[in-house]
């Protein structure tokens, strides 16, 4: 009795994640501190506490006391103690996750819930684009731009590509059992999700959206090599289709390519005016002159918004919209050395398990955490509360959804 409690109380807590994000950070943060804590006192109760002596917790713990020494050289220790202090709150997620996941019938069900979630979002995104509001009302604020439930965050096509690939791997479970009209179901699914990114005006996501499927569909061993240039080839005609037909897709997506490669004039004013490029040239520029540790997490404002500051280059935002930029900015070559070699060695450790385990569960996690990790393409501030909890969502189910990477397995 006691232990089917258990089950159903962190079924719960885990099942409302995608829902706490929609909702908000302050309840996606309180969401994930009832999990964690439950856990804590799960993993004391239960005398599970030798878990800390994995390798890889050994390694997230190596990560989190960089970020309190990132904190303690930081200009502005208060901002960045808040993140980085914080931070701990997906560690013990991490491990949470890989132990809820050694129950397969906790696993499915979880999984279910989450794919119900996102087509709701998927849905109501659609309805957004027909019709001009959401089922709430919202969307009068960026115009044609989607913005679902987040109301006045156009975030919705980073939300669902947050879960999509790992999501679209559990809907090819038992998929040779299934007839011609499922099969058929789950693939056009995809599409409708990899359109909708596309139709959100999100550029940085809808080529990471593209890529990542692509890299999917080369991955699934349930599809031969016909069928995969067949339905990529029948996905770019419907593409180009959508192009040709709309209006919003050509102004959002190919103006600024046709800049670059128009006149020399043109391109020139294409670098003057991009906000991307001096955004990116404000992050160089941070980095320059904090070449070793950087201005610390979160300070990027910081050092760029400040009155005092007098540098024609710096461009006042909150972080420099590029993953890299702001790992050299705000953490300098020590820190981005120490956060790659982290991140890339937690990513990348299993790679020959997950390419031969035919998992796609676990390889869709895996090839949204490098999609994460493309160069130029703009992105959200890695260690905010948002695309934080995605980027770990992911890379926990990534071991926690094989047997054979689960940090919880029995060796």
């Amino acid at each position: 009795m006691e232990k089917k409690f258990l089950q159903n109380y962190f079924f719960l807590l885990f099942s409302i994640i995608p829902i706490s994000i929609i909702i908000g950070p302050a309840i996606s943060l309180i969401n994930i501190l009832l999990i964690d804590l439950s856990f804590i006192i799960f993993i004391f109760y239960t005398k599970k506490s030798d878990i800390l002596n994995h390798p890889i917790v050994r390694i997230l713990i190596i990560l989190y006391i960089y970020l309190i020494f990132n904190s303690l050289i930081a200009l502005d220790f208060s901002l960045s103690m808040t993140r980085n202090f914080g931070f701990i709150r997906f560690i013990i997620l991490f491990l949470a996750i890989n132990y809820f996941f050694l129950n397969k019938k906790n696993t499915d069900f979880l999984l279910k819930f989450w794919f119900f979630v996102i087509l709701v979002v998927l849905i109501d995104s659609y309805i957004e684009l027909i019709f001009g509001k959401n089922i709430l009302g919202y969307g009068e604020l960026f115009d044609e731009r989607i913005v679902s439930f987040f109301k006045d965050e156009p975030i919705v096509g980073a939300y669902l590509l947050g879960f999509i690939l790992a999501l679209s791997g559990h809907l090819f479970k038992n998929f040779e059992n299934k007839n011609l009209f499922f099969k058929t179901l789950i693939i056009i699914t995809i599409f409708l999700f990899i359109t909708c990114v596309l139709f959100t005006g999100e550029r940085s996501n809808t080529l990471k959206i593209f890529f990542g499927f692509f890299l999917f569909f080369i991955f699934n061993h349930y599809f031969n090599l016909k069928f995969k240039i067949y339905v990529i080839s029948i996905f770019f005609l419907f593409l180009s289709f959508a192009f040709l037909s709309s209006d919003y897709l050509k102004l959002r997506y190919s103006k600024q390519l046709l800049r670059l490669l128009s006149t020399k004039e043109k391109r020139i004013e294409f670098y003057n005016e991009n906000i991307y490029l001096k955004i990116y040239r404000s992050g160089i520029e941070v980095f320059q002159n904090y070449p070793i540790f950087g201005v610390g997490n979160k300070n990027y404002r910081v050092e760029t918004c400040s009155g005092n500051k007098i540098n024609k280059y710096y461009y006042c935002m909150t972080h420099p919209h590029q993953v890299y930029i702001e790992f050299l900015a705000e953490h300098g070559l020590f820190g981005t050395f120490i956060l790659l070699a982290i991140l890339f060695y937690l990513i990348f450790r299993y790679l020959k398990i997950i390419m031969l385990s035919k998992n796609l569960i676990q390889q869709g996690s895996f090839i949204y955490l490098i999609i994460n990790f493309l160069p130029i393409l703009p992105s959200g501030s890695f260690f905010s509360d948002f695309n934080s909890t995605l980027f770990w969502i992911n890379l926990s189910i990534m071991y926690a959804s094989n047997p054979d990477t689960n940090i919880f397995r029995k060796k």
